[in-house]
């Protein structure tokens, strides 16, 4: 199918929203005089809390390793919270100062200001909130606004959430607003219901029963003005979702599905092609044993309020991984990032402790974990004989719905002894077996097939002493060659810790580049407040967490971290 252009030429520009530091005004006036009229009239249950964040790094030139020097020498990413509670009111506000922003994240976020800003009312069965907030539609597939600092995202909705809860059982969601981008808004409008039975506590007669049944559903709509000098574009893209959840015991079972109509985006190379997503996730466990299945399939599921943005940006859903998130470095290498326009996937892992005092499962016990991930593209087929796959303007392709692609992107199978040896020693010892496809992932190189094996062994010396060293090995013939890393950490619980870690890149093909990234650190930890002082050289790499990631760029220099709560 192919859809007309237009004859006007418009520019292509991104909207703001001119309505964002006005409303941010209005709301930081609110919370200024509500908040200390909350503080003396109701003092007695009033509750004001917060925390606060420094990440800081010093930068250098290092031609060894790629590191470049940047202008300013030293730059910082901060926030602090201020959430006040007292009865049935809430609010807060967020203080971001960017100065500048820390390398590999969007320098977009450079500046001071109050990007978040909230007041919330719960009563009974109803909860209202303005302002900023954040929310999840069942899994994410078709709705989620999160945050995080280490990647730079925060897709928070600024505008009116009301929740309500008629009876035991039934919860209904409904917002509008516009999404975050740095300290302004996006273009898009974003309309949002969502709703969710659980049947147990509406049916009388099936309150006691074992079986839980709990069933959902939601619908996603954002309105964005077609100002493309060539396309012409839905201006309201909508989507809606289903979801069941079914558990007995120890058994569970998730599942959810999600439709999206046409919505051509810079993602999907302006294809008119509806989005689908389905994700079904199943565990058991029980008598020492657990057991979890996970499979996705996602076709052209892009979903942003913004159709021209990329990367991280302005993104409406989410879409969970469908692998591990490993905790060691070296396992964390070539980390599997979730594929907007299309992936199928199967993750499994079994779990088993055996007993303590038997010969097997020794003094303490002994934990045995194996994990898979594999991930495929979906099958690609042309609309008719004449037209490309992915041709703008075009529906782009057609898929059958159980048919993947033979295009592995990812194979990970790795296998996991936990033991605690005796009171004072305990081990931690993973084997793994890695395919990544660079090429579909990092858009550089071919196929990477590594071996990685990790061993972390924990000495308590004596009571609150205690020395960790971890030691770890990547080999392949791939990319940039073997790889060993090195770690000793020793803490004085509950304050101090003192560590020192080394990568060595002892494989690269180019002698050149065989380097040591040598780390030092040491923090203090007390109460609430903990800061930490590092100085090394960091590698170039992806930082990936829950399948969505950044790059990060070679640096040499000193780190600070000081974060606090109250």
């Amino acid at each position: 199918m192919f859809f007309s252009r237009k004859s006007s030429s418009i520019p292509n520009r991104f909207i703001g929203s001119d309505n964002s530091s006005f409303m941010n005004r209005i709301l930081i006036i609110v919370l200024i005089l509500i908040i200390p009229a909350g503080l003396f009239a109701q003092i007695t249950q009033g509750r004001l809390s917060g925390n606060f964040q420094l990440d800081a790094q010093s930068y250098r030139a290092d031609s060894t390793i790629g590191a470049v020097a940047v202008p300013e020498n030293f730059l910082t990413n901060s926030y602090a919270n201020f959430r006040y509670d007292a009865g049935d009111f809430s609010a807060g506000v967020r203080y971001e100062g960017y100065l500048n922003t820390l390398q590999g994240i969007d320098p977009g976020n450079d500046g001071v200001g109050f990007p978040h800003i909230f007041a919330q009312y719960r009563h009974d069965d109803l909860d209202i909130t303005v302002g900023s907030f954040y929310e999840q539609f069942g899994s994410g597939i078709l709705l989620r606004t999160w945050e995080d600092k280490n990647l730079g995202i925060d897709n928070s909705l600024k505008g009116f959430r009301v929740k309500y809860t008629p009876i035991d059982g039934i919860q209904l969601t409904g917002l509008i607003g516009q999404q975050r981008i740095f300290f302004d808004m996006g273009p898009g409008l974003v309309r949002a219901l969502d709703g969710n039975i659980v049947i147990n506590d509406v049916v009388p007669l099936l309150r006691d029963k074992a079986t839980r049944v709990s069933l959902g559903g939601s619908f996603v709509s954002n309105y964005q003005p077609d100002d493309d000098p060539i396309y012409i574009l839905p201006e309201n893209v909508g989507g809606w979702a289903s979801r069941l959840h079914i558990s007995r015991g120890g058994f569970s079972m998730e599942s959810e599905y999600a439709h999206k109509i046409n919505d051509p985006s810079a993602d999907n190379g302006f294809i008119y092609k509806p989005g689908h997503a389905l994700l079904i996730n199943t565990s058991y466990a029980g008598d020492g044993l657990g057991i979890a299945l996970s499979a996705k399939r996602v076709d052209n599921m892009s979903f942003r309020s913004c159709r021209n943005q990329n990367l991280s940006k302005l993104m409406i859903n989410y879409l969970p991984p469908i692998s591990k998130n490993h905790t060691y470095s070296l396992m964390n290498f070539y980390p599997y990032a979730s594929q907007s326009r299309g992936e199928m996937g199967l993750q499994g892992e079994i779990s088993y402790r055996l007993k303590r005092g038997t010969a097997l499962g020794g003094k303490y016990g002994t934990q045995l974990s194996f994990n898979f991930s594999l991930v495929n593209d979906i099958d690609h087929q042309m609309v008719n004989d004449s037209t490309p796959i992915w041709t703008s303007g075009t529906d782009g392709y057609t898929s059958e719905f159980f048919r993947f692609s033979d295009q592995p992107f990812y194979r990970d199978y790795n296998f996991e002894v936990e033991r605690k040896l005796t009171k004072n020693w305990k081990f931690s010892a993973i084997v793994q077996h890695l395919q990544y496809n660079q090429m579909i992932l990092e858009g550089k190189g071919g196929m990477v097939n590594a071996e990685i094996a990790v061993l972390d062994i924990t000495w308590k010396i004596k009571p609150k002493h205690a020395l960790r060293l971890e030691t770890q090995g990547l080999w392949t013939k791939e990319d940039k060659g073997n790889w060993a890393m090195v770690l000793a950490e020793y803490s004085v619980s509950p304050h101090w810790f003192f560590s020192v870690l080394d990568h060595y890149n002892y494989g690269n093909p180019d002698d050149t580049k065989r380097q040591h990234y040598l780390i030092g650190s040491f923090g203090f930890v007390k109460d609430a407040n903990r800061i930490q002082l590092s100085y090394g050289k960091q590698k170039e790499g992806i930082l990936c967490v829950g399948g969505v990631c950044r790059n990060v760029p070679a640096m040499n220099g000193f780190t600070i971290s000081i974060s606090s709560s109250f």
